[in-house]
């Protein structure tokens, strides 16, 4: 377990590289929001988690419980679950957006990129500012 990252994981450096040769900058785990989230684009108000499949509960090939310890794991499980849904709840009433990626959907021909540009938006409205 000691070995198990929370940051920099492979796939969060897969979405950072994406991101970032799309021209889009953003902050890293930033520690003043709700749940820290991966990645912070703070003039869009928008935020990006990359999720394990395993440790945040995805029903999908990744995200099978282990054989031993199964009421540990499910415990756990549960509780990364309700956390997850409740950072998502108090992020979205703080007024932010957010796009929660799963590792088994990060592979190419899964429509990534696009669904990322289309969740950031233009990478010049954001930035233009009217003077009054």
């Amino acid at each position: 377990m000691s070995l198990i990252r929370s940051k920099n994981t492979e796939p969060e450096l897969l979405v950072r590289r994406l991101i970032h040769a799309q021209g889009y900058r953003y902050r890293l785990h930033c520690a003043d929001l709700p749940g820290k989230p991966d990645m912070v684009f703070p003039s869009r108000r928008k935020v990006i988690f990359i999720h394990g499949c395993f440790w945040h509960g995805h029903t999908c090939r990744l995200g099978r419980m282990p054989k031993s310890r199964v009421a540990y794991w499910e415990a756990k499980i549960n509780r990364n679950r309700e956390r997850d849904k409740l950072t998502l709840r108090r992020l979205r009433a703080l007024g932010w957006q957010c796009l929660v990626l799963w590792e088994c959907r990060l592979s190419k021909g899964t429509g990534l990129e696009n669904k990322i540009i289309q969740f950031l938006g233009s990478r010049t409205t954001a930035h233009l500012r009217l003077r009054p």
